[in-house]
């Protein structure tokens, strides 16, 4: 039995009158206060589960991590284009120096 699963077993006792609070407490070697602190987080945690959910398949979390890789994938798409700006403009100087050549070698051969 994991421990989790046994302070769950713990709590459900105490709840059905089998065993006290100070029982589960020294079962799992804490305080009776921090064994009230485990169950009110275990009962909450259970209400929270058997809340009623809209139908149909949640929304997908747009938790921080995620947030931040949208934040990288839109600086390296920016990345992208001014490499993709500076390749096409020595592409232009290339071609315009070829021009160049070209017309000075039909200017040098009249």
């Amino acid at each position: 039995m994991t421990p989790s699963q046994l302070r769950a077993s713990l709590i459900l006792q105490v709840r059905a009158g089998q065993i006290t609070a100070q029982q589960a407490a020294q079962q799992l070697g804490i305080s009776r206060q921090a064994f009230y602190k485990w169950e009110r987080r275990g009962l909450k945690a259970l209400m929270g589960a058997l809340e009623d959910q809209a139908p149909g398949r949640p929304k997908a979390s747009t938790g921080p991590e995620k947030d931040q890789l949208k934040h990288r994938v839109e600086q390296l798409e920016r990345q992208v284009q001014l490499y993709e700006q500076r390749d096409n403009l020595r592409q232009l100087l290339k071609d315009m120096e070829s021009r160049d050549d070209r017309d000075s070698t039909k200017k040098n051969s009249k």
